[in-house]
């Protein structure tokens, strides 16, 4: 299922196709694909290229690993998740490796570089969905993260698969694009919350 979204303005292909499903074929991501994603991730941008972000990975060809990482998710997430090929923890150290310093773009660096991989398995027709609903306990003590990484983020890679195989609920969510804000009410210039007459839709 193709869900690109219409744009105020062009953007790239890519960037219009990415979407969050949460329906998954049981075709599995191979270790090349996977690999590239994850390749992505290491040419994000960074303060002082410090690269605070590590990723704890799980895949469906082990499944006892799988669904260890996936009892991490709330029940929710779980429903669907389950079926994914690929599910990842996203961590961010906190602190600058080089001299202990005190990184307070840890965590932006990490959506930098977890933003890569969702584009690169975009361009791969591999689909990303991250996910806030996990126990952050349950994950530092499972697998052991130390204090001065933040946990962020769990994310299920895989391709697409039929919205029918979802429960009622989701599959509503599933047919119907998330929306976006637009533009005018985050894009500011002058003071804040003064939109530039610039700022308007070219497209529809």
């Amino acid at each position: 299922m193709d869900q690109k979204r219409a744009t105020e303005h062009d953007i790239h292909e890519l960037l219009r196709k990415r979407w969050s499903p949460r329906a998954f074929s049981d075709r599995q991501i191979d270790k090349p694909t996977l690999l590239r994603i994850l390749e992505a991730a290491r040419w994000a941008p960074s303060s002082s290229n410090g690269q605070p972000w590590s990723y704890l990975v799980a895949t469906a060809d082990q499944p006892e690993e799988f669904a260890r990482m996936c009892s991490c998710l709330v029940d929710a997430n779980q429903r669907w998740a389950k079926n994914a090929s690929v599910m990842l923890i996203s961590t961010a150290r906190l602190e600058f490796a080089n001299n202990q310093k005190p990184n307070r773009h840890a965590q932006y660096d990490l959506g930098a570089a977890t933003a890569m991989m969702l584009v690169q398995a975009a361009a791969m027709d591999v689909y990303g969905h991250e996910m806030a609903g996990f126990s952050v306990d349950k994950a530092r003590e499972m697998y052991g993260i130390p204090q001065n990484y933040d946990v962020m983020s769990a994310i299920a890679f895989g391709y697409l698969g039929d919205p029918a195989t979802l429960p009622d609920d989701l599959r509503q969510r599933e047919l119907v694009p998330s929306p976006r804000k637009p533009m005018v009410e985050f894009i500011f210039q002058t003071r804040w919350g003064q939109t530039p007459d610039w700022v308007k839709p070219t497209m529809g």
